[in-house]
């Protein structure tokens, strides 16, 4: 087990760092965390002898664009990164081919990468509190996979990078729906909202309203209202559910690569 691990996320509704997280403690017995969630973080430096887990949600099969342009004044300097692409059980398509190119045009060395799955951010009846014990569980084995061959690069046996993710360059296309969480009288505006939104769609003095050019659907402000004032339009969720429902009842695969 490693002293220390770091781990970069992007994780507005949450189960993106609880995926990293169970790995994270898995691999080290300490954890330090870089949150590109929080709008103004500013850029963070690794070295050589660092190994980070590098962690996004996936959107439409992509990456968060601004989850990249964050990860983009993130250096690596030839650390060593541990990608995982966290799925809502549909799939993960180019994310994370997506995130491997930008974790090593940041200078990381690729040790391990991953697909994992998770309660859909939107529609949570899918993988519905994953992950989970199984989750858990599986994990920790791949864990033990991901240390022995760091081990194996540091004796020389093994290189980092040696192997090939799923996905397609150039990268599908994704447009992202052109929808706003609604907010009803239950709103007390506590201005929670507007402090947690990860790119200030939600006006502090006006917490009642969302800006649709900012707003990325993230459901960060829908997770984490008291009130549970804010919701997605009743016409755009039934659309969603109907479009989802084949993956409803299926168990999503974790899919591992090193």
């Amino acid at each position: 087990m490693l002293e220390k691990i770091d781990v970069v996320h992007f994780s507005p509704a949450g189960n993106t760092r609880k995926a990293a997280l169970l790995l994270a403690q898995a691999m080290a017995g300490r954890t330090e965390e870089y949150d590109l969630t929080r709008p103004h973080n500013t850029g963070r430096s690794f070295g050589p002898g660092d190994v980070v887990i590098v962690a996004g949600p996936v959107y439409g099969g992509r990456l968060p664009a601004v989850m990249l342009e964050r990860l983009a004044e993130i250096h690596g300097n030839g650390a060593f990164a541990v990608t995982l692409a966290v799925y809502g059980n549909r799939a993960y398509e180019d994310a994370l081919i997506e995130l491997d190119d930008s974790v090593e045009k940041q200078g990381f060395r690729r040790l391990a990468s991953a697909a994992l799955a998770a309660q859909h951010s939107i529609v949570t009846q899918l993988a519905a509190g994953r992950p989970d014990q199984e989750d858990a569980e599986e994990i920790t084995r791949s864990a033990e996979e991901i240390l022995s061959k760091y081990e194996g690069i540091l004796s020389g046996k093994e290189q980092p990078g040696n192997y090939i993710v799923p996905g397609n360059r150039p990268y599908k296309n994704w447009n992202p729906m052109q929808a706003v969480p609604l907010v009803s009288d239950a709103c007390i505006r506590c201005g929670l909202c507007a402090e947690k939104c990860p790119v200030e769609a939600i006006p502090r003095k006006e917490p009642e309203k969302t800006d649709p050019a900012k707003c990325i659907l993230c459901m960060r402000c829908v997770s984490i209202c008291p009130e549970k004032a804010r919701s997605l339009p009743e016409p755009l969720m039934a659309g969603l559910e109907q479009k989802l429902a084949p993956f409803r009842d299926i168990r999503g695969k974790n899919e591992w690569f090193l």
